[in-house]
This record gives C-alpha cells, structure tokens and sequence, in this order.
C-alpha cells in the first residue's frame, strides 16, 4: 500500500471512526455510517495533511464521495495538480 494511500485511509478511519480493515475501494461511505459532518472533517484533514484543495461541496458530498475509493481518488488528483 502507498504512504498516500495508507494517509488517506487512516484519515477516514479516524474522523469517521470506522475499523481502516472496513475501508475497501468500493466501500461506500454511507454503509460505513460515516456521516456528512464527518465527510467535511475529512476532506479538511485530507487537505491539511497533503498541502492540497480538494474540490468540493458540502451539499452535494455524498454524490462527489460515494466511495471510499473517490476519496482516494479526489486526492490523488488533487497531489499530482499541486505537483505540476
């Protein structure tokens, strides 16, 4: 697993307060009981943590991150931008 990947997932696990072995790609975050406050913990301490802007609307989260996998995307994303 990547540095960026295992960041990610341990970001999730804490502010959503979900087990990280529950954190697969197609997971979805609604399934995890992760709730729309903690969606917008996460993007903040994702965009923290990695020096990034992750775009996003706290109206519409759930449409921008079903999955755990479109976080993990939304980040990498967002990384290879401000690498650029």
């Amino acid at each position: 697993m990547t540095d960026l990947k295992n960041d990610v997932l341990t970001i999730i696990a804490e502010k959503g307060r979900v087990e990280i072995g529950r954190l697969t790609p197609d997971a979805r975050l609604a399934d995890l009981e992760i709730a729309s406050l903690d969606v917008i913990e996460i993007v903040f301490a994702l965009e923290e943590r990695f020096g990034i802007e992750i775009p996003f609307n706290a109206n519409d989260a759930r449409k921008e991150f079903d999955t755990v996998g479109d976080v993990l995307r939304a980040v990498e994303a967002a990384v290879s931008k401000s690498a650029a």
